[in-house]
């Protein structure tokens, strides 16, 4: 018995380090197991699924479900390419995937599953973490060419106010003064926080509430704050009040946009809203490099959406879908995420905007 259970311990430790998500399920198609990998690819838990139908987390097909009960009766093994997977969280994902008999009385079946989409999500981060580290050192390079010659502009503007005896004539070099101060203040925003991050074991949802706070007294109660937090999420090692910046960013946005969209697709009136969402997922690639466990951050709202064509270049500094933005918040919040070797990601679409943001809880692997 002993040797028997130290063998099943084994082999369970062998599938929680695979990439590979692996199902598996008994009689009925009741969920028995989950990998770490398949937790992440059903954005749910073991603790949470053991028990459960598959059907209660997988909106497939009733042909699949068909496919899977004749596999466990029959004991013939199949295999699935580019199927599109719709979780209960209404997520969607395109997967291969392998169905075999592990154990035939009771029939026990062992579904393993590769996400198309993963290859083509890390060549995308990687791509977007190049163009933002690309931009980082343009703005430097011109944050530099800009200040120069504006130091000698102010200081020859001060100078020139020093010899000037009518206090008309002063008021013109301190409107220089004053211009060039706002020019270096702004170059200064671009250039995003230029202090050492002071690291300490920070609570995430510590910092939503106080973004969820903060905007709730700014916006006097005229919008719906919806929170859907994983209570099991450890502490990270970050800045607080530079990610309580970063988070205010785009949480801000999020309100200004969801008063932008008084009615929803059929028309009717809704209230503006802001979902706040935290996940643990777990062996998930940031860029180049991967971690064992990682916290998603989700900030949605209702507002109209983002067009395609501003998506593509939000995160750039002076890009801003609004009249009145300067268009930094985002290059910002990208910058004090990259910090914290995170990732900032944006899906839109009439109705729903979803910022998310990734956020290491542990080391590479």
């Amino acid at each position: 018995m002993a040797q028997s259970s130290t063998s099943e311990n084994h082999f369970k430790n062998m599938l929680d380090n695979l990439t590979t998500s692996v199902v598996v399920l008994e009689r009925n198609l009741v969920i028995r197991y989950l990998n770490p990998a398949a937790e992440n690819l059903f954005e749910t838990s073991m603790t949470r699924s053991a028990g459960l139908a598959l059907s209660d987390i997988l909106l497939d097909s009733d042909d699949a479900f068909r496919a899977l009960r004749k596999a466990s009766e029959t004991g013939h093994s199949y295999t699935r390419r580019e199927t599109e997977f719709l979780l209960a969280s209404g997520s969607q994902r395109t997967v291969d995937y392998s169905v075999s008999l592990l154990d035939q009385d009771p029939a026990v079946l062992l579904v393993e599953i590769q996400p198309r989409d993963r290859l083509l999500r890390i060549s995308r981060e990687e791509d977007l973490i190049a163009q933002q580290e690309t931009t980082r050192i343009l703005v430097r390079g011109m944050a530099h060419e800009i200040k120069n010659p504006l130091g000698g502009i102010r200081g020859a503007a001060q100078l020139l106010d020093r010899e000037l005896a009518s206090a008309d004539q002063r008021e013109y070099t301190r409107v220089i003064i004053e211009e060039a101060d706002r020019l270096r203040s702004l170059v200064d925003r671009m250039l995003g926080p230029n202090k050492a991050l002071k690291l300490a074991p920070t609570n995430i949802h510590e910092i939503l509430e106080r973004v969820r706070t903060l905007l709730e007294a700014e916006s006097k109660g005229r919008v719906l704050f919806q929170r859907d937090y994983d209570p099991s999420l450890p502490e990270l090692s970050g800045d607080k009040e530079l990610l309580i910046q970063a988070f205010l960013n785009i949480a801000r946005n999020a309100m200004e946009a969801a008063f932008e969209s008084p009615t929803n697709h059929s028309g009717v009136e809704q209230a503006p809203r802001i979902t706040f969402r935290t996940r643990a997922l777990r062996q998930v690639s940031i860029g180049p490099n991967r971690h064992r466990l990682v916290c998603r951050i989700d900030i949605i709202d209702n507002g109209p959406g983002i067009t395609p064509e501003l998506r593509q270049n939000i995160f750039y500094p002076m890009i801003s879908g609004r009249a009145n933005g300067t268009g930094l918040g985002l290059s910002i919040t990208q910058s004090i995420i990259g910090q914290h070797h995170g990732l900032v990601e944006c899906e839109s679409e009439p109705g729903q905007t979803d910022f998310i943001i990734f956020l290491p809880l542990e080391g590479t692997s």
